[in-house]
């Protein structure tokens, strides 16, 4: 297993935060990296439920994706097992900071091979697509 993590403070609460990622339309908007857009085919948003969607590329490639809800803590964590390839779990924590909220973003892949060999496009993306949860969040 190996380990890719980014971190973001965000200048709104927590609840904030959390919303934007509880909100279908909402998550739809800011979820991937630059330039891709969502099309959500499944949003089971509790423990055990089911988020199958595609991510269409800049490129016009689509990228199905089948996840489950592991864990979700209102305005404080959200876990999430990705179960197509590649293999990984994604934990969001959400944590006040003074009018604000540091999110921490791990994402935990079963293929260490896979991570190490992407560890430079999945951070960028990981970074981009904090970009985008801001951006969503505060409006600028």
């Amino acid at each position: 297993m190996s380990a890719i993590s980014n971190f973001r403070e965000i200048p709104a609460p927590p609840e904030a935060v959390f919303a934007a990622f509880s909100d279908p339309a909402r998550l739809a908007r800011w979820w991937g990296p630059d330039g891709f857009t969502n099309t959500f085919d499944r949003f089971e948003f509790h423990p055990g439920g089911q988020w199958q969607f595609t991510m269409h590329g800049p490129d016009n490639t689509d990228h199905p994706n089948r996840s489950e809800f592991l864990e979700i803590s209102p305005h404080s964590k959200i876990r999430i097992k990705h179960t197509n390839l590649p293999h990984f779990e994604l934990t969001v924590s959400l944590e006040a900071k003074g009018a604000g909220t540091v999110v921490t973003w791990v994402q935990v892949f079963e293929n260490r091979e896979f991570a190490e060999n992407s560890r430079q496009f999945l951070e960028s993306a990981n970074e981009q697509n904090l970009n985008r949860l801001s951006q969503e969040v505060t409006g600028r």
